[in-house]
């Protein structure tokens, strides 16, 4: 578990029953406080507000990919990746109660829920599908209406938080569906550094010339350090330019990790290393 003092506030996206909030209590246990923002603009922001101390940012699903946007907004603010936490994401359809699944009619929730659960909307083909901002806020809506025929899409935490009832149970497609999440705070804290670490994310950007990524990530394999995943964004103004994150299988103060980043920083335009963590993996 990361080491934090005191009751931190966590921000994340989404409302009270999110997965997020669910991944920010694995990480940091039951009693930490959660503070939920509605856009992962105003997550971000929530620390500069004085509203959070910390903030759970997802980063990748193994079924939709990057999260693209909290990429972007984590290079914007400056913070440091100081823990990582990785979430089952197993769907429930979320009722009233004393609602029965073969009387519901409708089932909504984000659109990514939606479509990671396909199969169950093929064999109940009498369920409408309807888009909505949040798989918890989906909850808080159904029990709002108090409408039998209508159900939600989301976590079972999202069931007790709102007093609504589990119809059924793992309705996702794919048994592997997980989300990589970051835990981020200021680059000034003083948190205590977890001597576990064993990796770390790094922001890159080299020429536009033939073979300049090839050449900046050739000392991570002289040096036997794993490159777990690259991620590409384009650089806003400069069109077919882009930025990468790299994560990688090393804190930052491995020794075969500082000798790779001492060849890599003259072959890059912008070197900056967001943080060592423990993987959540």
């Amino acid at each position: 578990m990361h080491k934090i003092s005191g009751r931190a506030r966590v921000a994340f996206q989404g409302e009270p029953g999110a997965f997020s909030q669910m991944a920010a209590r694995k990480l940091l246990g039951t009693d930490v406080a959660t503070v939920p923002c509605a856009t992962f603009e105003a997550m971000f922001e929530a620390i500069a507000q004085g509203k959070a101390d910390l903030i759970l940012a997802p980063l990748e699903n193994t079924l939709a990919g990057p999260v693209l946007r909290c990429y972007d907004l984590l290079y914007q603010s400056h913070l440091r990746m100081t823990g990582e936490v990785v979430l089952r994401i197993s769907h429930c359809v979320i009722g009233v109660p004393g609602a029965k699944l073969d009387e519901v009619r409708k089932i909504q929730s984000h659109p990514v829920a939606l479509a990671q659960c396909e199969k169950f909307f093929a064999t109940h083909p009498r369920i409408a599908k309807s888009v909505a901002e949040d798989t918890a806020g989906s909850v808080r809506q159904v029990m709002e209406q108090g409408d039998e025929t209508v159900a939600a899409i989301a976590g079972g935490f999202a069931a007790e938080e709102y007093g609504a009832e589990v119809l059924a149970e793992g309705v996702e497609d794919d048994a592997s569906n997980f989300t990589r999440f970051a835990l981020l705070e200021p680059a000034g804290a003083m948190a205590e550094p977890d001597e576990a670490a064993d990796a770390c994310t790094l922001v890159l950007t080299v020429t536009n010339r033939p073979g300049a990524l090839f050449h900046a990530l050739e000392p991570f394999s002289a040096n036997g350090v794993d490159l777990m995943s690259l991620v590409s964004r384009p650089l806003v103004g400069e069109p077919w330019h882009y930025r990468f994150f790299l994560e990688v299988a090393a804190s930052a103060s491995d020794a075969r990790m500082k000798q790779a980043l001492l060849e890599l920083e003259p072959r890059a335009v912008e070197l900056r290393v967001l943080g060592s963590y423990r993987s959540g993996k």
